[in-house]
């Protein structure tokens, strides 16, 4: 560390000391050293991810062609019902207490969303579940379905709050028992249940409300038209769907695109979130949903709101270190800390985003004086408080 720094890169593999002397190095050789136990990172780790372009470039390497070519490409082709339920279980069900220690008690893995940047985790997780209850307009009695449903936190609080019948889909097992104790705790298990099928096999519905919170971009560009017509096909036609869905910024400059978000996402689907390769700019989702017959009510961009819930991640994650390093080991807590530290300002700075989407069927006959008057945002309830 110097005066003009608070962190210090400590090389502590000989092998690698020359590349760490010779000015910057890319982010992804970097990141391998770090993970792998090559390098530290010493002093103050968010301030070198705040202050990352002194010491990093974004220059393309060997890896990532390898990735490209070996694993994305090939995974992004084939989005077979197989392959996307291994890799989905390969992340969900590493372990609930993986998860847990950053998720904090509420388990929710989706941006919370604040009115005030000082907030805690667990206030902004509550509001964002009403928010997501009012945008949908769910009344007593009705059929909802939520898919990728995690945890189970929002199917249960829907049960619980807005006397709907939830039902919850999810790939992942451990996630599905949580689920289902989660209900049970709750009070909620004669309204409420948890399937743990893959989305191609939920049956068909009619469901009145259906939501969809980041799970979209799992099944894959090449089956994202698809899956916006099965959700149609599942929807009354008075109903209401809510898709969310973790975006990417629209491109710009001479070669379409920005070599930092590049270099991001690479390294996110190859570590985090492998074959979810359907998070793309908000003009392909708007064009698919159309495409399949909805018709856009709203769309809201939370990708702030992602950043400051990801902000209260990390500092879960780093306080229970001890714990994951002695049940998982330190590979996976650094590749985690640098996965939720950078994304902190990959968020804030507009590189990944989220958008809420409302939808509804384009038919004639749908009755859109229910916007009028109709606080579907829940903004006005959220700001009394």
């Amino acid at each position: 560390m110097d005066a003009q720094t608070s962190f210090r890169l400590n090389p502590k593999d000989p092998s690698i000391n020359a590349h760490y002397a010779s000015g910057k190095v890319p982010m992804t050789n970097l990141i391998e050293d770090y993970i792998h136990q090559r390098l530290d990172i010493e002093g103050d780790f968010l301030a070198f991810i705040r202050e990352r372009q002194k010491v990093v470039d974004y220059k393309p390497v060997a890896d990532h062609f390898k990735f490209v070519f070996t694993r994305f490409l090939p995974e992004v082709l084939i989005h077979s019902q197989e392959q996307d339920v291994r890799i989905a279980r390969e992340h969900y069900d590493r372990g609930n207490d993986f998860f847990g220690w950053f998720l904090g008690p509420r388990m929710i893995y989706t941006s919370g969303f604040f009115t005030s940047p000082n907030q805690t985790l667990e206030d902004a997780q509550d509001q964002k579940m009403k928010l997501v209850c009012d945008k949908l307009h769910l009344k007593k009695g009705e059929r909802y379905l939520d898919i990728g449903c995690g945890w189970g936190t929002l199917v249960a609080t829907a049960a619980k709050d807005y006397g709907v019948d939830s039902t919850g889909v999810t790939i992942a097992q451990k996630g599905s028992a949580y689920a289902t104790e989660q209900i049970a705790r709750m009070g909620v298990s004669d309204r409420a249940r948890i399937l743990t099928i893959d989305y191609r096999d939920i049956p068909q519905g009619p469901y009145d409300k259906i939501s969809c919170l980041e799970m979209a971009e799992h099944v894959g560009v090449k089956n994202f038209q698809n899956f916006m017509k099965q959700v149609y096909g599942m929807l009354a036609d008075d109903g209401l769907f809510y898709l969310q869905i973790a975006g990417l910024r629209a491109k710009k400059g001479t070669l379409g695109f920005h070599f930092e978000d590049l270099v991001w996402g690479l390294f996110m689907n190859k570590y985090i979130f492998p074959g979810a390769d359907a998070s793309m700019p908000l003009s392909f989702v708007v064009s698919n949903l159309e495409a399949a017959g909805f018709e856009i009510h709203s769309v809201e961009n939370v990708g702030i709101h992602y950043s400051l819930t990801i902000s209260r991640w990390y500092d879960n994650w780093m306080a229970n270190r001890a714990e994951v390093v002695k049940t998982y080991g330190e590979w996976w807590f650094r590749l985690w800390q640098m996965f939720l530290g950078w994304s902190v300002e990959i968020a804030a700075q507009g590189s990944s985003t989220c958008f809420q989407i409302v939808a509804n069927k384009n038919l004639d006959g749908f009755n859109r004086m229910r916007w009028v008057g109709a606080t579907n945002l829940g903004e006005r309830d959220l700001k009394s408080k």
